[in-house]
């Protein structure tokens, strides 16, 4: 498939699925005319591309991550993913944790809004 068709099956742009292939998170073929063309297993690449783009990794560490996909056979390729991969999971535990706890702080300001609210005003506490 071309760059367009897997754009519209991914929901990724032509220009970050270009970016993708600058970083070598993403390989094409190329036509005589030079255009690109991908397999149908390259939308579940976008897919974990996105995924992980999505919980804050860099295209580096994407990159670094990858191979492990690629050949998870390869013991030297699997530890140096595993040690990013570990890496990675502890740096979200610990941004989890902080939303939960901005999420928290929220929550007392809300009550105390909502109390505040109740004693200025007969009408109903909004939300």
């Amino acid at each position: 498939m071309r760059i367009g068709e897997l754009s519209k099956r991914t929901g990724v742009s032509p220009r970050s699925l270009r970016y993708y292939e600058d970083q070598g998170l993403l390989a094409s073929a190329r036509s005589d005319a030079g255009q690109r063309h991908y397999s149908d297993a390259d939308v579940e690449r976008v897919a974990l591309i996105r995924q992980l783009f999505d919980a804050g990794m860099s295209s580096r560490v994407i990159a670094s991550v990858l191979p492990c996909v690629d050949t998870p056979t390869d013991p030297a390729i699997t530890e140096s993913a595993f040690v990013t991969m570990t890496r990675e999971r502890e740096r979200i535990d610990a941004e989890i944790a902080h939303l939960l706890q901005t999420r928290d702080a929220l929550d007392v300001l809300i009550g105390i809004n909502r109390k505040y609210w109740a004693e200025l005003t007969s009408a109903p506490v909004p939300g």
